[in-house]
């Protein structure tokens, strides 16, 4: 019995040891959570923007998956599956397209940040300059900048300008002067140090100089964009040139070379003059410009038109002070903007005018207007010979300055790139995916796996009319939905 019960005693004993130990060892760990996506779109069409363009398989009803501010995934519903618990976007009916790009643009202020990201702009290739002002690095929210420079010359502007080492020696004086080869390289090196992503080579750039320069770039992964006078474009554009910049300034390829050799030495005076006035009043049949076309479609070189800048003195332009986005811009800090109440471009009268009688003046004002649309027909029709020939376009804005303005004057460059002949998908293209192919962007211009996630959603098709670009229901950047209608409202 004694036995039995010393037993019985200690069964119950271990019995409460174990229950006791059981009840105060700590609760084993909670599962881990999914790996979740930042955000996963479905049921929108996706836009296909590759091979310049040319191409069209868009894809209906797509899934993608974004992670870390990336496209993760991209696929039917029977490919990709949407993980449990994730945020999801419904884009049924909406149509998808990549964050737009802006090739040529200044970016001087969170105002102008602003109207990008609400214009659905996402990217812009920012230079600063006496037009544009000085790039704002400091913008948040904001675009993603990839910095412009100028090389091989001096530059008030130059992002390294305010640099102790590089302040006196790029100091313009009267004029831009040519650095040497040894100063030039140490530029290369200090601006990219800086995050330049593209070297701009322009008028006072001499041929030899600009062969070395842009063989240089390339070595190290730069883009080129080229505004030459001093050098001739067949130099430039044979030496390889990335992108050719400005209709206003690309057709001085036609000149013949008695008009080019004196640009040398006078690539911003009398003998520039006369070159301009030539190239911009040759004929569209001449078979100068047609070769000239076909020189250019041959080559590597996409063209940059910036048409933009003389939209407000093409037909059929409209005020671009209507727009919402023009809400956040001021006209007195814009270089030569256009009149808010009418939308036309102003034409300041020398001072002694101001003793003519009222009529005389609106008559001289007439009259100056009546030429610059004149000119840039002539522009038009030069720049329509061109496009014959089937070259590479990539789009841009030239904003702010002459007209433009940040975010809205993309849009117009669309407008006119269609107008011109590009089909919607080709200018939607040149605006996106064009900038991968021509320039390396790998990162940007797609809704594909690695590439980040810049997404626009779109009430309407954009490839049936490139107007529908404009009707932006969401606003992606970086993976992140983006309150667009508060980009409207600048922060005090």
């Amino acid at each position: 019995m004694k036995r039995l019960l010393f037993l019985l005693v200690s069964l119950i004993a271990g019995a409460s040891f174990s229950f006791s130990a059981t009840t105060q060892q700590p609760p084993s760990p909670a599962p881990p959570a999914p790996n979740l996506p930042q955000l996963v779109l479905t049921g929108g069409t996706v836009i296909d923007v590759t091979n310049w363009g040319d191409s069209a398989r868009d894809l209906p009803n797509a899934v993608v998956i974004i992670r870390d501010g990336h496209v993760a995934e991209i696929g039917s519903p029977a490919d990709v599956q949407v993980p449990k618990g994730a945020k999801v976007l419904d884009c049924t009916g909406k149509f998808l397209i990549p964050g737009l790009i802006d090739g040529f643009a200044g970016m001087n202020s969170q105002a102008a940040a602003n109207a990008n990201l609400y214009m659905g702009v996402t990217t812009v290739a920012a230079r600063a300059d006496k037009e544009r002002g000085f790039v704002d690095l400091a913008a948040n929210p904001s675009p993603h900048l990839y910095l412009i420079d100028s090389v091989g010359v001096t530059d008030n502007w130059s992002l390294l300008a305010h640099q102790p080492d590089w302040t006196a020696k790029l100091r313009e004086g009267t004029h831009p002067v040519e650095l040497s080869p040894d100063d030039t390289a140490r530029q290369i090196a200090d601006t990219v140090r800086l995050g330049t992503r593209v070297l701009l080579l322009g008028p006072h750039v001499t041929a030899a100089n600009a062969q070395w320069i842009i063989t240089r770039a390339h070595d190290q992964h730069l883009v080129t964009y080229g505004q030459f006078v001093s050098t001739p474009y067949r130099v430039g554009i044979e030496a390889g040139a990335d992108v050719l910049l400005h209709a206003r300034d690309y057709d001085l390829g036609v000149i013949p070379d008695e008009l080019q050799t004196p640009l040398v030495e006078d690539p911003d005076g009398p003998s520039a003059v006369t070159a301009y006035d030539y190239s911009e009043r040759i004929p569209p049949t001449d078979l100068r410009l047609h070769g000239y076309a076909k020189f250019l479609a041959s080559h590597h070189a996409a063209l940059m038109p910036t048409f933009s800048l003389f939209y407000v003195e093409l037909p059929g332009h409209r005020n671009l002070w209507k727009e919402p986005a023009a809400a956040l811009l001021n006209p007195s800090s814009m270089y030569h903007p256009t009149n808010p109440d009418t939308g036309e471009m102003l034409y300041p009268l020398s001072a002694w005018t101001r003793h003519l009688p009222a009529t005389g003046q609106r008559w001289m004002e007439a009259d100056q207007q009546k030429k610059a649309d004149q000119a840039a027909m002539r522009l038009w029709r030069i720049n329509e010979t061109i496009f014959a020939a089937f070259p590479h376009y990539l789009a841009a804005s030239g904003a702010d300055s002459f007209g433009t303005m940040p975010g809205i004057s993309l849009h117009t460059e669309l407008e006119l790139l269609v107008r011109l002949g590009l089909s919607p998908r080709e200018a939607l293209a040149a605006a996106t995916n064009n900038y991968e192919l021509q320039l390396g962007w790998s990162e940007i211009g797609q809704i594909a796996p690695g590439r980040r996630a810049d997404i626009l959603v779109l009430d309407a098709d954009p490839t049936a009319n490139i107007w529908n670009a404009r009707r932006i229901s969401t606003l992606i950047l970086d993976g992140n939905v983006l309150d667009r209608d508060a980009l409207l409202h600048l922060k005090k």
